[in-house]
């Protein structure tokens, strides 16, 4: 699709990716990388005593997890891209912990689309990560990237 049939989307949900579970594993490498070792995320046993009962995902993981996402989704394809890049977020609001073993997936919804100068676009989304089984989201958050053609 071209950029601009894309933008003719702005408002509608337009990609849903696949299922990924968020395993003790991927926390663990994710603790290491960060630094951040609170036990909420590593120590399954100190876990169980919290309101959580178990060991949890990070919030920045599951935030993270959104260009594996949406690589992994039905999202529509911009033709000629060269490059995408992370730009930032208007708002992220981590709304319920992703425990150890639950999957996840992303909803995305065209907020807005504009080229800022020629061949370069920035693409506001609304995106919501599920939890498999769970009545409330792991997170929303309002964010932009912009892509290159």
């Amino acid at each position: 699709m071209s950029p601009q049939e894309v933008a003719e989307k702005v408002g509608e949900t337009i990609g849903t990716s696949e299922w990924v579970e968020m395993d003790q594993d991927r926390i663990n490498m994710f603790a290491d990388a960060t630094g951040d070792h609170q036990f909420i995320h590593l120590d399954e046993e100190k876990a169980k005593m919290t309101p959580f009962g178990g060991t949890i995902a990070h919030g920045f993981l599951t935030l993270s997890m959104i260009p594996y996402l949406s690589a992994n989704s039905d999202l529509p394809k911009v033709d000629g891209v060269k490059m995408g890049v992370n730009y930032g977020g208007n708002k992220t609001r981590f709304i319920s912990p992703v425990k150890s073993g639950k999957r996840i997936r992303g909803h995305w919804k065209l907020l807005e689309l504009i080229e800022k100068r020629p061949g370069q676009w920035q693409q506001t989304n609304e995106i919501t990560i599920e939890i498999e089984g769970e009545d409330k989201p792991a997170l929303i958050t309002e964010w932009i990237m912009q892509f290159f053609v």
